[in-house]
């Protein structure tokens, strides 16, 4: 249960005085439900007002804070025209302009004779010095009370500047003081403040430099987001353990039959990674494992030997993809090299229904069928296994740790085995998977040829196009790669269906349209259509990003490469160079390139490590983006930078590792901080691992 001394931040922001149900949604929108989510949206700039000159000495260009005397008002003949106030100090004269303004309400506010302050941006208009619709006109009374250095937050269109402070300013006030969770020999030798005066001096920058990463306080909060993801995913891993794993070792003969269909010998990363998994699956604890590889270095082949290993133990396994598209590939891969096994294979996906899936269901439950490949709908409530053992998860961060233990669930102390092919930074290791070992595949298969990436503007696009017609005449297959499925308004990008029609002018009745709203059998169809020859050119969407295995293709056009972000473009080209031919990739750019592009692209023709790919994404768009945070199960953060707090990180791991060995179920004074901080940072799940035990 949340503690008491957090049940203020987790009002709703409606709660806040001046706050009703419109504006409550604005903020909804931009920063989320909650009071504690004010606190995450920090400032990305200020407004100083601390520069209070003379008239005389008033920098044109700069916000100014003027004490003035009010002359006079005078009205304008014309309804289009500005209100001026004639205004004046011991050095000269200021006019105040005000466009669309009541008469009334300036009078009120700048009375003739009256003393008053004035903070606004100066101008000069011919000889007259200005300032249009001053930001702020108080008494000499209310100058007390102005914020001299206001932050400025990122906004939703809406939602104004003063709105969006006085609710922050609102939410600050409520801060309660917390007990300290970070070790406090730590917190010293970082020279850093309480968690209160952190979030404080974070919404209250002084100086641009408050605002920077490196600043103390924000150092501070990046932690503690950071500590409180670790604890979480520590507690997650510690849960997973306690649960007695059944060791497995099977007896090789299915392994063996399997090797010897296989037309080329395993690469020294795969036998690495297969030994590692048959440590785990030998051992007496759950097996919760990372098997991480580059697109083509052989992921799907280990995961099979792996199953066989629960096979031979008398146990089933299941292949989980995020994709319909994706898990039919594994079908594909799977069923010729287990028919030397004499083993029964099903698939469930969405798409299986009456006779179809009653079948599959009926083999799954008496043991009938060895192995299940399919998606989410292998976890649903009427799927049950006579013993499942082994699950193997792929695309890992499409799924999300709920998923995972789902499936894992619907046996016995089940070994679970995740497969990416997005290669993962270090720090998102941490973060995204530090409650599981891994296993890293480095190696491609044995003459598997680079593949030349070439960089062309799409002004060249007629000279692709006959570069196309050549490679087909030679034999060829080619993807084509469009960024959306039809015309957007917003975004001068062609269209899959556009460019599936112009290219079908060029090459009558050879070229295939896939996209994300077909149904199954209609990607299915195109797909295999493509495999066998009756398509030379597949035009698509992302939609065969991952997973898709046509060996035969081996020339890829991505076109607007510039609006790709690099993992993605690294994930697309890995569609060809898995024959034993050459393959070329040429990304296809519309100008003027942003920095941003011009630096991916540039990657992505220098490298085709996908770890490199990998980190230089990390550091161009960050952590969010680069996994797809929103879509994904990894976290998303709001305070820390994986990039910028890589070092902090690194200590928060440690940290937690250390603490939860000290003190497993976080009882101790420090303890029960750290529950309040999982609380905080909305980690309540992990809170109900240490309860259950």
């Amino acid at each position: 249960m949340r503690p008491e001394v957090l049940f203020t931040l987790f009002h709703p922001v409606t709660a806040l005085k001046g706050v009703g149900p419109r504006l409550g949604k604005l903020i909804e929108k931009l920063t989320g439900v909650h009071l504690v989510n004010l606190l995450w949206h920090l400032p990305v700039g200020i407004i100083d007002r601390r520069y209070a000159p003379k008239i005389c000495d008033a920098e044109p260009g700069v916000i100014a804070t003027i004490t003035i005397k009010v002359e006079a008002h005078r009205k304008p003949p014309k309804k289009n025209l500005p209100y001026k106030i004639y205004c004046s100090d011991d050095t000269g004269t200021l006019t105040l302009v005000f466009f669309n303004s009541r008469e009334d309400y300036l009078l009120k506010t700048l009375p003739e004779g009256g003393t008053r302050v004035v903070s606004g941006l100066v101008a000069t208009f011919g000889s007259e010095t200005q300032m249009t619709h001053p930001d702020y006109v108080l008494t000499l009374d209310e100058l007390k009370n102005l914020q001299f250095v206001e932050p400025v937050y990122p906004l939703t269109t809406g939602l104004t500047r003063k709105t969006l402070n006085r609710a922050m300013n609102g939410t600050l006030r409520k801060l309660p003081d917390l007990d300290e969770w970070i070790d406090k020999a730590f917190v010293k030798g970082q020279c850093w403040q309480s968690w209160r005066e952190a979030v404080l001096k974070a919404h209250t920058p002084q100086n641009p430099e408050d605002l920077l990463q490196t600043a103390k306080s924000r150092l501070r909060l990046a932690y503690d987001e950071l500590f409180a993801n670790q604890i979480a995913l520590g507690l997650v891993r510690r849960h997973m353990r306690k649960v007695r794993g059944r060791p497995m070792r099977g007896t090789g003969v299915l392994r063996t039959r399997i090797a010897y269909t296989l037309s080329f010998d395993l690469t020294d990363a795969q036998r690495r990674a297969l030994e590692e998994i048959s440590r785990d699956l030998k051992s007496e604890n759950r097996m919760l494992r990372l098997l991480q590889g580059d697109v083509g270095s052989g992921k799907t082949i280990v995961a099979l030997m792996a199953m066989m290993t629960a096979i031979e133990s008398g146990a089933q396994a299941v292949i989980m993809a995020p994709t319909e598209l994706l898990a039919r590939q594994h079908l594909l891969t799977i069923k010729p090299l287990i028919k030397a096994a004499e083993l029964r294979i099903v698939v469930l996906t969405g798409r299986e229904r009456g006779k179809a899936r009653s079948n599959a269901l009926e083999a799954l439950k008496t043991g009938a069928a060895q192995i299940a490949v399919g998606t989410h709908a292998l976890f649903q409530s009427d799927v049950v296994y006579k013993n499942l053992a082994f699950t193997v998860i792929d695309e890992q961060h499409r799924f999300g740790v709920h998923q995972r233990l789902l499936l894992a669930s619907k046996g016995d102390a089940v070994d679970v085995l995740v497969m990416t092919a997005t290669p993962i930074p270090r720090t998102l290791m941490l973060t995204a998977y530090g409650d599981m070992d891994v296993s890293r595949l480095d190696e491609k298969p044995p003459g598997r040829y680079l593949i030349d990436t070439r960089v062309l503007s799409l002004n060249r696009l007629s000279d692709v196009e006959n570069a196309m017609a050549r490679a087909l005449r030679s034999g060829r297959k080619i993807y084509w790669v469009c960024p959306l499925i039809e015309e957007s308004d917003t975004l001068d990008v062609a269209a899959a269906e556009a460019r599936h029609a112009s290219l079908c002018d060029l090459y009558k009745g050879r070229v295939g349209l896939l996209h994300g709203r077909m149904n199954g059998v209609e990607k299915d169809k195109i797909m295999s259509e493509f495999a066998s020859g009756d398509y030379d050119v597949l035009v698509a969407t992302t939609v065969i990003e991952v997973g898709i295995d046509v060996p035969e293709a081996t020339v890829i056009v991505i076109e607007h490469a510039e609006r790709f972000g690099l993992a993605q473009l690294h994930q697309l080209r890995g569609r060809v160079g898995r024959g034993d031919t050459a393959s070329i990739c040429l990304l296809l750019y519309a100008s003027p390139l942003t920095d941003m592009a011009r630096a991916r692209l540039k990657v992505m023709r220098e490298t085709d490590d996908g770890f490199r790919i990998a980190e230089e994404d990390l550091k161009l768009r960050g952590a969010g983006e680069l996994l797809g945070t929103r879509q994904s199960g990894m976290p998303e953060f709001h305070l820390a930078d994986m990039h910028a707090h890589a070092q902090l990180l690194a200590a928060a791991h440690d940290d937690a590792n250390l603490i939860l060995e000290r003190d497993p179920n976080l009882e101790s004074k420090r303890g029960r901080a750290i529950r309040t901080l999982l609380y905080l940072f909305e980690r309540d799940a992990a809170v109900r691992y240490i309860r259950s035990g």
